[in-house]
């Protein structure tokens, strides 16, 4: 691999949502997607750079205009999600509206970046319709957008220092006639859904991950948990569509939540009763690994185990080796093989059977905040894991995903933002900075 020196990749505002890549019916080449905090959203041609569109959204809202918080302008945070039957793309904005912050859901077509009709949708006038307050200035938009079918779900969470009247949220829209449908909420404040993967979808439930909910409560109140939603976001407390730690009011009081990390799901290779899992990681570096036809309640993982030290905040990455899955997240491992302690990323190996099994297989040396991806060359084979060192060394490395060995270091990038996430596609890899995006291809 080397960097496409040649690529432009020029994009106005700071990016902290992952870019996307979709290519025309028909076309020979395609684009690049990315999303900006300038609120403006831009098509760039995926083999030069260049700009192909550009949309801008409505002016981003300032630091100063909110409580807290550490993103300055706030704009769009999360990554947008790509509806390939229509051609669309969907994003969460936060646009300073002038009576102060809205969230804005906006449909963009892909071909030109003009706002579909019936868009945006402002999320607060929505929920408003349906007898639901959406405090707009309290919320913010990390996570990434789920699409199924023609619903496209949104999870909000507060800002940066936790001020204010938030909640977590799941808001449920309507893509035919746009508006919101439903929501899940926290119902006590706090409880906010941060992980940048955002929503985990198995093709039949949503998967969300809430934080700790606000004050000492003596009751599970909906936070630290894995909540699981049906379609049609209507939840009900029973321990099969929930997840709990059993410690999860210590947890709550020293801020180890779940939320930090959004959950993952996978099937285990064997296929037997109980192959369908979901992955969860807690703060604190604990990982959990839940049945999802029956998540258990408070306290009834399937299994529990301590992996990393320290603070566990990323999105992890999985693939298949063997008849085990192999799970990788940026971390300080805490049981890893040899002498390689604490070296900042992890790979975990899953084993299905009558009673699943986890263990560290290897740990690789980083010191920032990047997010996994793995590539295969067909799905299984040669899996090598990819991670930008954002806020490190800055760095792109890639390890092969049976060893951990390094196979592939760049030279020190600009201007990334913590938890940024690679996009592999059309033999490329592709991750933004700060006003710009990086392109990493074969070497000729």
């Amino acid at each position: 691999m080397q960097r496409d020196a040649a690529f432009d990749g020029r994009v106005p505002g700071n990016v902290y949502a992952q870019p996307l890549y979709w290519r025309p019916p028909g076309a020979a080449r395609g684009l690049v997607i990315v999303a900006t905090e300038d609120n403006a959203v831009v098509a760039l041609d995926a083999v030069t750079g260049g700009t192909i569109w550009k949309s801008r959204l409505g002016p981003a809202v300032a630091r100063h205009k909110l409580d807290c918080g550490n993103i300055d302008p706030v704009g769009i945070t999360g990554t947008p999600v790509i509806d390939e039957r229509s051609g669309a793309l969907y994003l969460d904005a936060v646009v300073d509206g002038g009576d102060g912050p809205r969230h804005l859901v906006f449909g963009l077509p892909l071909a030109d970046g003009a706002v579909l009709p019936g868009w945006p949708v402002d999320v607060a006038s929505s929920l408003g319709a349906l007898g639901m307050s959406f405090n707009a200035p309290a919320q913010n938009e990390r996570g990434a957008l789920t699409l199924a079918g023609d619903r496209l779900y949104v999870p909000y969470g507060g800002h940066y220092g936790e001020c204010g009247d938030f909640h977590g949220w799941v808001v449920g829209l309507n893509l035919d006639k746009p508006a919101a449908f439903g929501a899940w909420r926290t119902s006590v404040r706090g409880g906010g859904i941060w992980a940048p993967g955002g929503i985990a979808f198995d093709g039949s439930r949503l998967f969300a991950a809430a934080g700790h909910t606000s004050g000492l409560e003596q009751q599970w109140s909906g936070g630290n948990a894995v909540i699981r939603l049906a379609l049609d976001l209507r939840w009900q407390p029973v321990p099969e569509d929930f997840f709990a730690p059993a410690d999860w009011q210590k947890l709550d009081m020293g801020y180890l939540v779940l939320a930090y990390n959004n959950p993952m799901t996978f099937d285990l290779p064997d296929g037997g009763p109980g192959a369908a899992m979901l992955f969860a990681l807690d703060k604190n570096g604990t990982a959990y690994l839940l049945d999802r036809a029956n998540l258990g309640g408070i306290g009834h993982p399937l299994l529990a185990q301590k992996v990393a030290d320290g603070t566990v905040n990323t999105s992890p990455a999985a693939w298949r080796m063997g008849q085990d899955m192999m799970v990788t997240f940026q971390a300080d491992g805490s049981s890893c093989p040899g002498d390689a302690g604490g070296l900042g990323l992890v790979a975990l190996r899953i084993s299905g059977g009558a009673q699943p099994a986890m263990h560290t297989a290897w740990c690789a040396k980083l010191r920032g905040q990047g997010a996994t991806i793995v590539t295969t060359s067909d799905n299984t084979a040669d899996p090598i894991v990819w991670i930008v060192d954002a806020e490190g060394d800055n760095r792109l490395y890639g390890f092969r995903g049976d060893t951990g060995q390094a196979v592939f270091t760049s030279d020190p990038l600009d201007g990334l933002r913590h938890y940024a996430t690679i996009l592999a596609a059309a033999g490329r890899l592709y991750f933004a900075g700060d006003g710009r995006v990086f392109a990493f291809g074969f070497a000729r």
